[in-house]
């Protein structure tokens, strides 16, 4: 494979990404693929101290149009540094997030509305965009019960309840239904049934 793959994990918090990425890398690489996996915001020494300011619950005084230059401050970051050297050297880059969280959140339920953030993303990656995108759909209440059964803490934005987090959601699926690379998953399924539907949209790009 000379050209790298880039896919991308999005969805409510609480909806398993990081249980699915780390079996669908696990997959990737038992199939012979060099793989990264990364995560937004963060994944370089600026953008995870970007996360910091981010996720802190003590920044709750914080305007949306900061979190937003915040987000994509991290996203050129780790676009630059991380992801295009990937791609250059053939890898296949997976992420936990990407610039559509920012058209979800910041976008949809902060309401800063379509065409500012989708501008702002694209200088950010300089015109780079995943070449498949694994939207894991779930709704908010289910979500919540997964992330209270973990005992996680919440952090700045899980805090702000299960009804930004329907805006989230309903922001994600305007999306899918416009956007041909993203891919909606059942994530209310079993942990094996969800990354059997992901396994089946990546086989349309590679050959596993």
């Amino acid at each position: 494979m000379t050209k790298g793959i880039f896919i991308t994990f999005e969805g409510i918090d609480g909806c398993g990404k990081s249980t699915q990425l780390a079996m669908t890398k696990e997959w990737l690489i038992n199939a012979g693929y060099d793989v990264l996996q990364i995560r937004e915001p963060g994944g370089t020494v600026v953008g995870e101290k970007i996360r910091g300011i981010l996720l802190d619950k003590k920044n709750d005084s914080m305007v949306s149009l900061a979190e937003l230059l915040l987000y994509e401050a991290a996203r050129a970051q780790i676009t630059e540094e991380v992801i295009k050297p990937a791609l250059e050297q053939g890898k296949v880059v997976i992420s936990d997030r990407f610039f559509d969280s920012t058209y979800a959140y910041q976008g949809h339920a902060r309401e800063l509305g379509d065409d500012l953030v989708n501008s702002l993303n694209l200088i950010a990656t300089n015109n780079l965009e995943p070449d498949v995108t694994l939207l894991l759909d779930i709704t908010p209440e289910e979500a919540l019960k997964r992330r209270q059964g973990r005992g996680e803490a919440e952090d700045r934005l899980e805090a702000l309840g299960t009804s930004f987090q329907a805006k989230v959601r309903e922001g994600y699926l305007q999306l899918a239904s416009s956007v041909d690379r993203v891919k909606v998953v059942d994530a209310s399924c079993s942990i094996e049934d969800i990354q059997a539907q992901i396994r089946n949209y990546i086989q349309d790009l590679i050959k596993v």
